[in-house]
């Protein structure tokens, strides 16, 4: 378990270093660290060595996992970062501070609704389809567009839209990962000059294998597990 602190102080080093690199103010990319697989106590193990935000892909594992956790008195930071069903919003949104995962209207519609019955804020990211691999995020730009629209017209007040996610293609080709990352970034640019109410800064992308090239493309949120707790499990 020692390793874990070793290994959260190795990343964190290294995002230091590429954010100095491309001439990036330290400090501007959040690392979320994704426990998901691995038990309480690895998540514990990271949080002493103060890791505070972590993301999960299943809401289940995430509630039962978290709910231990909290009950010893650790207080954590959760994204649930994975595709997210409606019937698991009402939990996602019991133990979460952020969805990152947001792919369509309905799922916003649900969010709001579970989040006013416990009178809850919570961010949202909108996920955007920018690979070929994953199946998961907004393809099209009009859906997109009417999501945020209803966002800044005030139809969900217990949602705050916080920016947007991506997840690269699975390829050893860069270029591609990187056209992925510019996707997100240039996509974030418009939709902050068309809605300049909302304060959309977040860019969720980059991963254990591709997290340099999104931090060099704009990234401020990295999703990094496996080079922080090893092999998962299954």
């Amino acid at each position: 378990m020692a390793q874990i602190a070793e290994n959260l102080k190795t990343i964190l080093n290294k995002i230091r270093e590429i954010e100095k690199k491309a001439d990036r103010a330290e400090n501007t990319v959040k690392l979320v660290a994704v426990s998901k697989f691995h038990p309480a106590e690895a998540v514990i193990e990271a949080a002493s060595a103060g890791q505070n935000l972590f993301g999960e892909n299943r809401v289940q594992e995430a509630a039962a996992k978290f709910d231990e956790i909290r009950a010893k008195g650790i207080n954590l930071d959760l994204h649930i970062i994975g595709s997210l069903q409606r019937n698991k919003v009402k939990e996602a949104v019991r133990i979460a501070s952020c969805i990152e995962s947001v792919d369509r209207i309905e799922l916003l519609e649900e969010i709001e609704k579970q989040a006013a019955k416990i009178n809850k804020s919570i961010e949202v990211l909108f996920e955007v389809h920018t690979g070929e691999d994953s199946k998961a995020g907004f393809t099209s730009e009009e859906d997109l567009t009417l999501a945020i629209e209803r966002c800044a017209k005030g139809d969900f007040p217990h949602i705050t839209p916080k920016g947007f996610m991506t997840m690269a293609p699975f390829t050893e080709d860069k270029e591609l990962v990187r056209k992925s990352f510019v996707t997100l970034r240039e996509l974030r640019e418009k939709f902050q000059k068309t809605f300049p109410a909302l304060d959309l800064c977040e860019l969720s992308m980059g991963m254990s294998g591709d997290y340099d090239i999104a931090i060099e493309e704009g990234s401020t949120i990295v999703r990094i597990g496996t080079a922080i707790f090893g092999e998962r499990v299954y």
